[in-house]
């Protein structure tokens, strides 16, 4: 058996990026897995034109080294156990977090970085990291309740992708490692054409769209849920658009796990309105977590 596919959190020195780590810690510590901080910076490439004898070592550097040792002992002081490593990379840090996503078992980031405004709902890196990830990201956002995991809640927006997806089995785990409830929610919307208050006639085409949501559902969940009877499901179909239910939702959760598809652009995923909205908005840290499917999506999913 190989070595475990580590948790990876990266770091500036930011006060999101403590955040972050004091995060990732509970979260390895959850899941009994190493932790891998990462700093990374251009600054070598920076001073590699010039002369070595005019150079002590650069403030950039010292702060790197400072800040993942810094790190690394906040973990160690609040979880002992947990396995942590650390490392500073030469390069930027969205090509940076990007490569580690490819062996780490998720990547975590803060949701704003070192020098960026105060009032940016999300900072550039997140929301790059978060859309372009080979594999699961965590942007650390939300309030005390949440970051600490007291709503002992996981919540999960379902929609037509999401039969027995990448993020339905991480929802799943998470609310089991925390043992967590888990809240499904599926939305559904009536159709612009159908009034309010249509009766239904005899002989019509049954047109129950919440019971379409629900049935959907429970064959989004049926097979994962089989894999982890310890888990306490909440179902729940609501009539609305669900970018906007599942943020308002998010207040009463400790992470919200939404899928994100590949839509075969060169540049990596292209986040629907849904995970855009949740990272930007959502109340507690959000998973954006690919779903690896290739069928055609439809404009403003």
């Amino acid at each position: 058996m190989g070595p475990l596919a580590p948790l990876v959190v990266g770091v500036d020195g930011s006060d999101a990026s403590l955040t972050a780590v004091d995060w990732a810690a509970d979260e390895a510590a959850r899941l009994a897995l190493p932790l891998r901080i990462v700093y990374a910076s251009l600054w070598e490439h920076y001073e590699g034109a010039v002369p070595a004898w005019t150079l002590n070592r650069s403030s950039e550097q010292v702060l790197a080294e400072n800040v993942v040792a810094a790190g690394a002992e906040r973990v160690r002081q609040r979880w002992p156990g947990v396995q942590v490593t650390t490392d500073i990379a030469a390069e930027d840090a969205v090509s940076a977090l990007l490569r580690e996503g490819h062996t780490a078992h998720v990547v975590i980031v803060g949701s704003r970085g070192r020098g960026e405004l105060a009032g940016l709902l999300l900072g550039s890196v997140a929301l790059s990291v978060a859309s372009r990830s080979s594999g699961p990201v965590i942007v650390v956002r939300g309030d005390r309740y949440a970051l600490e995991g007291r709503h002992g809640r996981v919540l999960l927006g379902v929609g037509l992708h999401d039969v027995d997806s990448p993020a339905v089995r991480f929802a799943f785990r998470e609310a089991a490692a925390r043992d967590a409830e888990l809240d499904v929610v599926t939305t559904w919307r009536r159709p612009l054409h159908e009034p309010v208050d249509r009766v239904a006639l005899p002989g019509d085409v049954p047109r129950d769209h919440e019971e379409r949501a629900a049935a959907l559902m429970d064959k989004a969940v049926e097979a994962v849920a089989q894999e982890h009877p310890q888990v306490r499901l909440r179902r729940t179909t609501i009539e609305g658009t669900a970018h906007k239910l599942l943020t308002g939702r998010s207040a009463a959760a400790d992470i919200l796990v939404v899928g994100a598809r590949h839509r075969g652009s060169l540049i990596g995923m292209e986040l629907g309105r849904v995970a855009h909205r949740a990272l930007h908005h959502a109340h507690c840290p959000v998973a954006i977590v690919p779903q690896r499917h290739h069928a055609p999506v439809p404009d403003g999913a």
